[in-house]
């Protein structure tokens, strides 16, 4: 089904100044190879793509900047509205992009740009669950049984019908995602979401199904398995398009 076009600008803010320290010292993430592409660049495709989005904001960290850039150009990213340098953490990375976007009637979604497997249809699905809430979050239930623990000992085993594993897109009103990164800025508060910032504020925040293949990168195994799951899309697409044989008369 065809979604309606959005009536607000929509922003797109990727962050991927992370040091990548869990993947290796010296790492650039946002610029290692997948299947022969730079990392980031899986995501910016896409968001590339989607009607709705009118300006992507890349957050890098100042060393990457120029290197970024000529990538950017390299594979075409057009909406990009300009390459934000990060910061410390995730959190004031994000703040930085934020920064920058004056208008307030306007929806900013927030995607990691080490999650490759974004997909258009997860990105309108999430925009246009938008209205009435203050934000609209991706995640998939867990498969596993989920334990709380202190100091190594098992406190209680959490109901897993009711927890759902985080992930990005995360899309929010521009002016409630601002007030309450700025919030947290004075407070010292840091989060290792955006929603829970505005959780933190009294904010409705819902959540929609994304997929169990939208992976973040963060070690080498992940690239590996980012590597075997489009070697998997592949054949089923060669498989899609292989003629089956005439059924003899």
């Amino acid at each position: 089904m065809q979604k309606r076009s959005l009536s607000h600008k929509v922003f797109a803010v990727v962050p991927a100044a992370g040091s990548g320290t869990r993947y290796g010292p010296g790492t650039r993430k946002p610029f290692l190879l997948l299947n022969g592409k730079p990392l980031i660049i899986w995501a910016l495709e896409i968001l590339e793509s989607v009607p709705d989005i009118a300006h992507i904001i890349p957050v890098l960290r100042k060393s990457d900047i120029p290197g970024g850039k000529q990538i950017f150009q390299q594979y075409k990213i057009s909406k990009i509205m300009r390459t934000v340098e990060g910061g410390k953490e995730r959190q004031d990375s994000v703040l930085n992009a934020l920064a920058g976007i004056r208008e307030n009637n306007s929806i900013v979604l927030i995607h990691d740009g080490a999650r490759p497997f974004i997909t258009g249809e997860m990105i309108q699905s999430a925009l246009h669950e938008l209205d009435g809430f203050d934000g609209v979050v991706v995640g998939m239930p867990p498969k596993d049984t989920i334990k709380e623990t202190e100091h190594g000992l098992i406190q209680k085993t959490l109901k897993r019908e009711s927890l759902w594993a985080i992930q990005t897109p995360q899309v929010f009103p521009a002016q409630v995602i601002t007030a309450a990164y700025e919030h947290a800025y004075r407070e010292r508060y840091y989060a290792t979401d955006d929603a829970a910032l505005v959780e933190r504020y009294g904010g409705r925040v819902k959540v929609i199904k994304g997929s169990y293949r939208n992976i973040k990168i963060t070690t080498p195994e992940d690239l590996a398995f980012a590597e075997l799951l489009l070697s998997q899309r592949h054949i089923q697409q060669k498989n899609r398009h292989i003629k089956k044989p005439a059924t003899p008369t």
